[in-house]
Order: structure tokens, then C-alpha cells, then sequence
């Protein structure tokens, strides 16, 4: 197959720069340091990480794939797919359990043509899944999650979404949960922007919490992340920010940011990308450190970014190389209890507690009818 692709690359490592990357700017293009590798499949911390992973796999809270498949006249994601970072055998190499398809646009996607957009984007994702039902199961909630784990399928959640993707509409939104969108992200729209949240934007967030679709704020402006974090009454995510501290990039969050966070609930997906963490696995595991330390352990989980343009850190070059990692924390003390937080029981609990929220808030709460131009004018 993969001599039938001639407009994809396959995801990069530190070093390189994957056609459908959009650096920030003054950021350039990374170049891998000397980097020895960590990691033997022989040794002890290696053969703990697998079998951690057995019991406790990874929910991947970003990937993506759809607008890579987009690109592709062909695919086999069920006997492996080359041209791709993400396919079945890699997914079970990795011990993946669960993954975010992102339904994120290219940069100028708005109005009517954001909406169309993310609908085909819908549309190509179930397909893909269905096609693949050996390997894959779409899922909505926590419970059918699990299910999918327990019928050896990795769980496959549609979104986050980009807010243009509603058009300004509370129908659109609600058409878009009932196909199966499971979070939006609060940035690129008036109501969502550096002045913070306006009375529609607070509306939206209701709504999201009476359905069941998550907030995602990962590069949302500093006003817009903590008015949402006091008014949801659902757990919001940051579907891939890394420390500040560490790395100053924009979608990065500060420390006190972190604590707001972690204080809410809610949980920073740390994306493994060299560009937001660094060019290797100790730079990622810096950053868990980091975010595990400021805003605690029921805060941090991991979003691959696989498939989404970006340059990864070496050795984790696609979806299988997810025990690497968890055999650098094991080096460093980590307890089990710990990374399995990290690897599934944060997702979980955040998906639990949105479900929970949903059903509490639509037993108040009708389905709201209000107008960005009765709200905003």
C-alpha cells in the first residue's frame, strides 16, 4: 500500500518537520540533540511497563488520524498502515486502550465551511472505525469505553472539534453531539477569545455540560480557561498543553494555571511532541513530573498527537512506543498506582464525571434556544 501514497509522509521524530506542521511563531524547526536511547526491551523497568500497560492501557486524548485518512487514497489500518503513525498493530504494541480522534480544522476553516467540514470529517472517522471493527469500536461514554477494552477493541471517541464547528449555533452543537462529538475545543470564535468567555460563550458551556461534550481548552486565553473552570460543573480537559516552565510555548500552561486545574478536577493531556515537550522521552517525563508535582496525580494523562503534523520526540515515534515511556517513569520512581492514573484511570474519571453531570443537568435543564445575537448583539 504504501507504494500508493505520494502525499504523506509518516510522522516525524525530533528532527524533522511533517508536511501539515504550523510551527508557532519564532519557534523554527527542532533539531534533535544527542540523544543516547533509554531503552532495552530486556530490562526490568521495560518488562513492568508492559505489563502495567496490560492492566491499566492508554487512553490517547489526542490523534490525528481522520484528517490524515482524508489525504489517503487507500488504507489498511486493520493489518497496519505505513504511510500513517497510528494503525491496529501499533495501537496493541503500545497497549493503547482508547484514542481521541481529533476533528480539528486547518487554520481559516470558519463560517459554513468549518460546519461542512467537520461533518465530512465525522463521517470519514466512523467509516474508518466501522471498517475496522476488529480492531476498533466507536464509543461514547465511560461505559462503553470499557466494553470496548473488555472485547479486546481499542475505543475510538470522536473530537475534540474546533469551535467553529458549531457556527455560532446551539442546534448545530447538539446535531453534532447526537453524531457522535465528544469534545469541542473553546478557541478561534468571538465567544471564546482573549477577552475571556461572552454571555453566548458561558451559554455554549452550559449546553456542553447538559450533553455530555467536554471543553477542551488546551490554547484557549488564560481569562477564557478560568472563567470555564468556575462555571462548568463538568470536568474540563486540556487536550495537549505541556509546563510552561519548562517549555515556553504558548499552548503551554503556567504553574498557577496548573493549580486552577488540578483544583478543578480537570486533567492536562501532556502531547508528546518535540516541539511542545522537547526532543526526547526525558524531556516528556520532565513534564509529568512537573505537572504531576503542581497540580497533582488525578491531573495528568498523555495525548499522542500522532498524525497531526507534528515532530515527535525519539523514540516515540508513533502509537507503539507508549511502554517506553512509562518504563522512563518507572526509572524515576513512579508507582504503579501513579502511571495508571496516567495511562487510563484519569480519562476514565473524567469521562464518568461528564456523563454524570449530563445526566444531572437535563433532568433541570431544557435544551437552550438562545441566539449569539440576542447574547452578544
Amino acid at each position: 500500500m504504501a507504494d500508493l501514497q505520494n502525499d504523506l509522509r509518516p510522522s516525524a521524530t525530533a528532527g524533522d518537520v511533517d508536511d501539515l506542521a504550523e510551527p508557532y511563531p519564532d519557534d523554527g524547526v527542532i533539531t534533535a540533540e544527542s540523544y543516547e536511547p533509554v531503552s532495552d526491551p530486556d530490562d526490568a523497568p521495560m518488562v513492568r511497563a508492559h505489563a502495567i500497560l496490560a492492566a491499566h492501557p492508554v487512553a490517547d486524548g489526542y490523534n490525528g488520524l481522520p484528517w490524515a485518512l482524508k489525504r489517503l487514497p487507500y488504507y489498511d489500518l486493520e493489518l497496519g498502515e505505513g504511510t500513517v503513525g497510528t494503525d491496529v498493530p501499533r495501537l496493541r504494541d503500545g497497549h493503547v486502550g482508547a484514542l481521541f480522534w481529533s476533528l480539528h480544522l486547518p487554520e481559516g476553516f470558519d463560517g459554513d465551511r468549518a460546519v461542512g467540514a467537520t461533518l465530512e470529517q465525522l463521517d470519514l472517522a466512523k467509516t474508518a472505525a466501522r471498517t475496522c471493527d476488529d480492531g476498533l469500536r466507536l464509543a461514547s461514554t465511560a461505559g462503553q469505553v470499557a466494553d470496548a477494552r473488555n472485547c479486546g477493541r481499542v475505543a475510538v471517541l470522536l473530537g475534540p472539534a474546533g469551535a467553529p464547528a458549531i457556527g455560532d449555533s446551539l442546534g448545530i452543537l447538539r446535531q453534532l453531539h447526537l453524531l457522535g462529538l465528544r469534545a469541542l475545543t473553546l478557541t478561534g470564535v468571538s465567544w471564546a477569545s482573549e477577552a475571556g468567555l461572552t454571555r453566548f460563550g458561558e451559554e455554549v458551556v452550559r449546553e456542553m455540560n447538559r450533553l455530555g461534550v467536554i471543553a477542551d481548552l488546551s490554547g484557549a486565553s488564560a481569562q477564557t480557561i478560568s472563567r470555564v473552570l468556575s462555571l462548568s460543573r463538568a470536568p474540563v480537559l486540556c487536550s495537549r498543553s505541556a509546563a510552561r516552565a519548562i517549555r515556553p510555548h504558548p499552548v503551554n500552561l503556567p504553574d498557577e494555571l496548573l493549580a486552577e486545574l488540578g483544583a478543578a478536577k480537570g486533567l492536562c493531556l501532556v502531547p508528546l511532541t518535540a516541539e511542545q515537550t522537547g526532543p526526547s522521552v526525558r524531556d516528556v517525563a520532565d513534564h509529568l513530573d512537573h505537572i504531576r508535582a503542581v497540580a497533582g496525580a488525578q491531573c495528568v494523562g498523555l495525548a499522542g498527537t500522532y498524525d497531526a503534523g507534528s515532530a515527535h520526540p525519539q523514540e516515540l515515534g508513533d502509537v507503539s512506543c507508549y511502554p517506553r515511556l512509562v518504563a522512563e517513569l518507572l526509572r524515576r520512581g513512579w508507582e504503579e498506582a501513579d502511571v495508571a492514573l496516567l495511562t487510563w484511570g484519569n480519562v476514565q474519571r473524567l469521562l464518568r464525571g461528564t456523563d454524570f453531570t449530563a445526566r444531572a443537568a437535563r433532568q433541570r435543564r431544557a435544551p437552550s434556544g438562545a441566539k449569539i445575537s440576542e447574547l452578544d448583539g
